[in-house]
C-alpha cells in the first residue's frame, strides 16, 4: 500500500480525491473543542445555538474540519513528508453541522527542487473540503517538503523501520 509520494511522483495539476469521507458527529466536535479548550457556545451549547445564532443549531468548529481534511490528505500527499513547511492560507467557506459528511481532494499547484539538498523538494498543494451535497466548506494551501526516491532508498525503502515477522 502506497503511503505518501516521493517528489518525482508528484505532477503539477494532479488531483488526489481522498477516500473515504468522514461523517462528523456531535461527539467528534465536542471532543475536539474540549481538547483544544475552545468553549465557544456556538459549538458546545445547543440552546445558545438554536436561540441566538443565524444557523439555529451548533456549527462544527472550523479547525476540526481543517484538521480532518489535513489528515485525509496524508496517504496521498504528505505520508512521506520530511516536514510541513507552511500553511499559506486557510479559508472556512461554509458551515459544517453535526451529521454532515466531509470529503476532500488535493490539487498539486507547483513543485520545486530544494536549493540546499538534492534529495528532496517542496510540493505546493491546495486541499478543498466539501460536504455530501457538494458544498465547499474549507480550502487551504500548504507547502510540504517531500523526499526524492534517493532519500527513501538511503533510509530503508518504501516502509522504513517496519520489522519482519520472526521465523515460525
Amino acid at each position: 500500500m502506497q503511503f505518501g509520494r516521493y517528489y518525482e511522483e508528484f505532477e503539477v495539476g494532479a488531483v488526489y480525491k481522498h477516500w473515504p469521507g468522514k461523517t462528523v458527529t456531535e461527539y467528534d466536535d465536542h471532543l475536539f473543542c474540549l481538547l483544544t479548550m475552545n468553549h465557544h457556545p456556538l459549538h458546545m451549547d445547543v440552546n445558545y445555538a438554536e436561540k441566538t445564532t443565524d444557523f439555529g443549531r451548533n456549527v462544527v468548529v472550523g479547525n476540526y474540519i481543517y484538521s480532518l481534511l489535513l489528515g485525509m490528505s496524508v496517504p496521498d500527499v504528505s505520508g512521506k513528508a520530511i516536514a510541513n513547511l507552511e500553511i499559506e492560507s486557510l479559508r472556512h467557506v461554509a458551515p459544517t453541522f453535526h451529521g454532515d459528511t466531509i470529503y476532500g481532494e488535493t490539487t498539486v499547484l507547483d513543485k520545486t527542487p530544494s536549493k540546499s539538498k538534492d534529495d528532496r523538494g517542496v510540493v505546493y498543494v491546495e486541499t478543498i473540503g466539501y460536504k455530501q451535497d457538494g458544498t465547499v466548506v474549507c480550502i487551504f494551501r500548504r507547502k510540504v517538503m517531500v523526499p526524492k526516491q534517493s532519500y527513501g532508498e538511503a533510509r530503508g525503502g518504501e516502509q522504513p523501520g517496519r520489522p519482519e515477522p520472526a521465523a515460525r
